[in-house]
């Protein structure tokens, strides 16, 4: 959690937390200033000390709204000035820019971990002019449980309200997708537009995207709605001219996330319209049974592999190849089972089979369990996937119920 912050920074020995770009779409930056509209910002955080947050003029309304402590960089660290000293070299100017402002925070020979969003060029650029300019500033950068991943791993109160709320705006645009497929007339086995024109996924996705965007949602990653073959493929997003035809797997996966790159949401349905073939049937019962099977013992401090063990077996004793016998299959069970979930879509803890003995679900964590089933040469696959909340003590629920229903009656 926030409030880890100095804690972990004292653990891992940094002096000082740099972040840059905008305040928006930037998960490190959001977490520290909340989502401010800020284009392009500077936020420095000093090892016991509040973060200090470093704007342009113009935004300097939204940077107050952030509750920090702010400096307008255009008055106090001016680039124009910085330019001419510098011969008008951009880079050379911004890096001594950056190098004032570390100087001013008490940082100019710490230990610093850099984070933030930046075209990687530019950043590799100005981190490399930093250096000369300050030779004894030690730069940290990490690769995987990064120090602030790892404090937002775990969430406070105010966080799980925020993925609740956009896991009901995710439901009740679900249950719109639902009421506007199965009002659709039939000819033929495919649905029908009301000018007798097929009904295609393109169609579909566009109210998705419409139906988000009326509550305030953003989908900066699309959305999965794919139909037959692409459906067993895990990661298809769906062939916008295919049809929606009566009886086929439809994968229905959106995760979309508050407007301004907040947090996220993930969700997963599998249907099929007016009917389902009985090898379908079978699919969905065995995903099903590995979804309850999760779903009614997931509590923190489990081993984070057993879960995963356990589907496997599960799915390996009804006959389905799974990545415990073959990391490489394509058919069968072929995906993690789950991941959390915040400002990052997929972020620690992960439901991996090579997770150690001792890697433990944590409690205060949003966590979605996923089970799924694909067969590319059938054309068929099934995945569920909710988000759960996992408390300090106690079974983990769904931070928002949604029926399980894999055959939707048609109304027309």
């Amino acid at each position: 959690m926030l409030s880890d912050l100095d804690d972990l920074m004292l653990a891992r020995n940094i002096d000082g937390i740099l972040l840059l770009g905008p305040g928006q779409n930037n998960p490190p930056m959001v977490y520290l200033t909340g989502g401010a509209h800020l284009t392009d910002a500077v936020l420095v955080k000093k090892y016991g000390q509040p973060p200090v947050l470093f704007h342009r003029s113009m935004e300097r309304d939204e940077a107050s709204q952030t509750g920090l402590a702010t400096v307008d960089m255009e008055i106090h660290y001016r680039l124009d000035q910085l330019m001419r000293d510098n011969g008008g070299d951009v880079l050379r100017a911004a890096a001594r820019r950056l190098a004032n402002i570390l100087r001013d925070q008490g940082l100019a020979e710490a230990r610093l971990a850099v984070y933030g969003q930046m075209d990687a060029g530019a950043s590799f650029g100005l981190l490399q002019a930093l250096q000369q300019v300050l030779p004894d500033l030690q730069l940290v950068g990490e690769l995987d449980d990064t120090l602030l991943q790892h404090a937002m791993t775990t969430k406070d109160s105010r966080e799980i309200d925020r993925i609740r709320r956009m896991g009901q705006i995710t439901t009740e645009v679900v249950g719109q997708v639902a009421e506007f497929l199965t009002s659709h007339p039939v000819q033929d086995q495919v649905l029908l537009k009301r000018d007798g024109s097929p009904l295609t996924i393109a169609d579909v996705k566009a109210k998705i995207n419409l139906w988000l965007a009326e509550r305030g949602a953003d989908n900066p990653c699309g959305v999965i709605f794919a139909i037959g073959r692409d459906s067993a493929v895990p990661h298809s997003s769906g062939n916008p001219n295919d049809l929606l035809r009566l009886g086929e797997t439809i994968i229905f996966d959106i995760f979309p996330c508050e407007a301004g790159g907040g947090y996220f949401y993930d969700f997963t349905r599998t249907w099929c319209l007016g009917y389902a073939p009985d090898d379908a049937l079978a699919l969905y019962d065995d995903v099903l049974a590995a979804y309850k099977l999760v779903r009614y013992d997931l509590q923190a401090g489990v081993p984070l592999r057993s879960y995963s063990e356990r589907v496997c077996d599960l799915f390996s004793q009804r006959g389905h190849p799974t990545q415990q016998d073959d990391p490489l299959t394509q058919r069968g069970f072929v995906h993690g089972l789950g991941h959390g979930l915040g400002l990052n879509l997929h972020e620690p803890p992960f439901f991996r089979l090579s997770a150690p003995e001792t890697a433990l679900l944590p409690a205060h964590v949003a966590i979605t369990v996923e089970p799924g089933l694909y067969y590319p040469e059938r054309a068929q696959a099934v995945r569920l996937e909710d988000t759960f909340w996992v408390p300090a003590s106690g079974k983990a629920a769904p931070l928002v119920e949604y029926p399980l229903d894999f055959v939707l009656p048609l109304k027309a």
